[in-house]
């Protein structure tokens, strides 16, 4: 039986990606030290994650790791000699990053290059995939001309008719600390397979969402939205006219491309992973689309201030990655992952009142 090693895996993508591959067969073999209740308090906290993968996943094994420990992660990777690995583990926040800089830094930058570097020594060939992040762009795409419409902004060049490409520059921009250091874990899985021939490549992702997100105003846009709303809780609109465009990609759908990476894995590439175009949602528009479902009136207040280094628009180009997995598509349109997280937080809060 194959072994799978995923970092952060009681997280959204982590688990995702866990069950995704225990269901192809595979032995998973999870690390998660539930950093993210540390970075986000106790509504952060991937503890009840952690217990659903151990419940309904038969000879998943859990070990409590901080990838920041280079010793516990060598010794690791060279007793396990996984066949492939997983890097969803991170300090995924933006404005987190500038309030606690080392951690961010270590986590994102350091850890990373733990797992490489344990990757190399000890299982070369062993495909490896690492979520990155769109933030790698700085807000570098706010260059680009846009064009103000009543509920969102679009780009107003053609060339980005499709979103952004890989290609799109990464320098000279604002980026936040957070998109600093996960530039430099970026630079470094692509590296680490272009000078020593590594099968690795950097997922550089959207909004990444799903019903099993542990969502906190700081991270977790559509599920802490849909997460406000059934609360009646008061939702922060910052800058922008609430005309921001993202787009979404569910959490399932990023497990499927990992394994058509891990099939037929690359010498550091480079995708960025997103909805596309047909998943994209403005903020005012996320909240037409779950007041439709739950017939509640988003309650919100309008903060001129744009967050620091945020994206005016931002969609991804999918065609380098389906020039190279053609089999490979997007199959949870937007409107089925709204229906599925108004779902998954009414459940939790019927939970919480018995």
């Amino acid at each position: 039986m194959k072994k799978l090693l995923v970092t952060g895996s009681s997280g959204l993508i982590g688990s995702e990606v866990c069950l995704y591959f225990a269901h192809q067969g595979w032995a998973i073999h999870g690390i998660d030290n539930n950093q993210r209740a540390i970075f986000f308090g106790p509504q952060g906290d991937t503890r009840w994650n952690q217990k659903r993968l151990a419940s309904e996943l038969k000879g998943f094994v859990h070990h409590e790791i901080d990838i920041r420990d280079r010793t516990a992660i060598l010794d690791l990777i060279d007793s396990l000699r996984p066949d492939a690995i997983v890097h969803t583990a991170a300090q995924p926040s933006h404005d987190l990053a500038a309030s606690i800089p080392f951690d961010d830094f270590e986590t994102n930058a350091v850890g990373t290059l733990n797992l490489l570097e344990a990757t190399r020594q000890f299982v070369p060939d062993a495909p490896f995939v690492h979520m990155s992040t769109n933030k790698v762009y700085g807000d570098a795409p706010n260059e680009i001309p846009m064009v103000e419409l009543a509920t969102r902004w679009d780009y107003a060049d053609s060339a980005y008719e499709h979103g952004i490409p890989e290609s799109f520059r990464i320098d000279q921009s604002k980026h936040s600390l957070f998109g600093a250091s996960k530039v430099a874990a970026d630079i470094m899985v692509q590296e680490y397979g272009r000078y020593f021939g590594l099968k690795t490549c950097c997922l550089r992702g959207g909004c990444l969402t799903g019903p099993n997100h542990s969502a906190v105003e700081l991270h977790g846009f559509l599920s802490y939205l849909v997460k406000c709303n059934l609360e009646g809780r008061t939702y922060q609109v910052f800058g922008y006219k609430g005309k921001q465009v993202r787009d979404n990609i569910h959490s399932y759908d990023v497990a499927r491309l990992i394994e058509e990476f891990i099939k037929a894995p690359r010498s550091g590439e480079v995708y960025n992973l997103g909805g596309g175009k047909n998943n994209t949602c403005s903020i005012l528009e996320a909240f037409d689309i779950v007041a439709s479902l739950t017939n509640k009136k988003m309650i919100f207040v309008y903060i001129r201030k744009n967050r620091e280094g945020d994206h005016i628009c931002y969609y991804s180009d999918l065609q380098k990655i389906k020039k190279h997995y053609p089999n490979w598509s997007i199959t949870k349109p937007l409107e089925l992952i709204f229906s599925e997280m108004v779902a998954a937080w009414s459940d939790k809060f019927m939970l919480n009142q018995r």
